[in-house]
């Protein structure tokens, strides 16, 4: 029996790739790479290497259940679990692991979210198979930790021991999680060699995860598996939306990770993006001579450099004289933003004052 489980996490806005990514139509859904599928048929593609089709689970919300039927038609449907609101990662988390649990009591579980860029995939399926060992022989909550390329402030990071440096595919125990860092720190980190982005990618028993809630978050463990009968029953959307509403708002970083000491980060070197934000994407994206990476079939650059632009192929589009800038549009919405201050952009967004449009993306 192939224990293997997935859980690909895919109810986020993507907020910092606006106006592509709107609550109606966030970026996990979109074709962002111009590859011709979603970041979530990626994804899944990508999980099947290690896991049987028939055992990956969709964490959504609700509203997006129909576009993970639509994008992912061979996924069965009690394989699509809807939180009925969004209370972050910790609550959803203790959802699944304990409906998978209730299914198959010996599960391991490989969590990741939907929206992640990973070129190397059998790299990435060999490390992954390295983490499931791990957690497997020592009941450890195992994370994959990133080589930084450069002194990012956007990510957290992951403190381990020193020993381990330049051991990839190896795990180790994990230090300390680290906050996403001011520059200053971020440069520290990266001179250190110790210090690894936090890839928010985790692998582990469902038993081992379930009895860290006990543990360290009994009321959220006592919401979501004190009935596992009612799991995969005509009772589960009601069982699960009494349990969201009351449960609290928290991370499972918050929630587990920071607390437990039996977490381990296996130390990977495939190249890895979060595409958390338009200059992620940028660094993936192929360049012309002047630096400038283009999204759409009629776009004319003049004396311009270092620039992304991603606009629809039925826009003709003619720019001069920009540098460093990020041109982005979609859906009636058009942006163009310094790249310096790309870390401002949901910032921006608050103060936008035609909420309705900026919500729904239309008129």
């Amino acid at each position: 029996m192939n224990n293997n489980y997935g859980l690909i996490m895919a109810g986020g806005i993507g907020s910092r790739f606006w106006p592509m990514s709107t609550p109606d139509h966030p970026k996990q859904f979109q074709d962002v790479l111009g590859v011709g599928k979603s970041l979530l048929q990626l994804t899944y593609e990508r999980l099947l290497h290690t896991v049987p089709e028939n055992q990956v689970f969709i964490l959504t919300n609700s509203v997006y259940a129909d576009m993970v039927k639509k994008q992912l038609p061979n996924i069965p449907e009690d394989n699509i679990l809807c939180e009925p609101e969004r209370k972050n990662t910790a609550p959803c988390l203790a959802y699944a692991s304990a409906k998978i649990y209730a299914k198959n009591p010996e599960a391991m579980l490989v969590v990741l979210p939907s929206d992640h860029l990973i070129l190397n995939e059998n790299r990435f399926s060999e490390i992954l198979v390295n983490a499931m060992n791990v957690a497997k022989t020592e009941s450890d909550l195992v994370t994959l930790g990133i080589s930084p390329s450069r002194p990012d402030t956007g990510y957290g990071y992951i403190e381990f021991d020193e020993t381990a440096k330049g051991r990839f595919g190896h795990a180790t125990k994990v230090l300390q999680f680290r906050e996403k860092p001011s520059l200053k720190n971020a440069e520290l980190y990266l001179k250190a060699g110790n210090f690894f982005w936090n890839s928010g990618i985790f692998i582990w028993e469902a038993k081992t995860i379930l009895e860290s809630f006990k543990t360290f978050q009994p009321a959220l463990a006592k919401l979501f598996m004190e009935d596992l009968t009612a799991y995969y029953s005509d009772r589960e959307a009601e069982f699960v939306q009494n349990a969201f509403n009351v449960c609290e708002d928290i991370s499972i970083d918050y929630a587990i990770l920071e607390h437990a000491k039996n977490v381990s980060v296996v130390l990977a070197d495939f190249d890895w993006s979060d595409l958390g934000t338009w200059g992620s994407l940028n660094d993936h994206l192929e360049k012309d001579s002047s630096g400038n990476a283009v999204i759409g079939k009629n776009v004319f650059l003049f004396d311009s450099k270092n620039c992304l632009i991603n606009v629809s192929d039925n826009k003709l589009v003619l720019l001069d004289g920009l540098s460093d800038y990020i041109v982005v549009e979609s859906d009636n919405m058009f942006m163009v933003l310094k790249s310096e201050n790309e870390q401002k952009l949901k910032e921006y967004l608050k103060t936008v004052t035609v909420s309705e449009f900026l919500r729904h993306g239309k008129n």
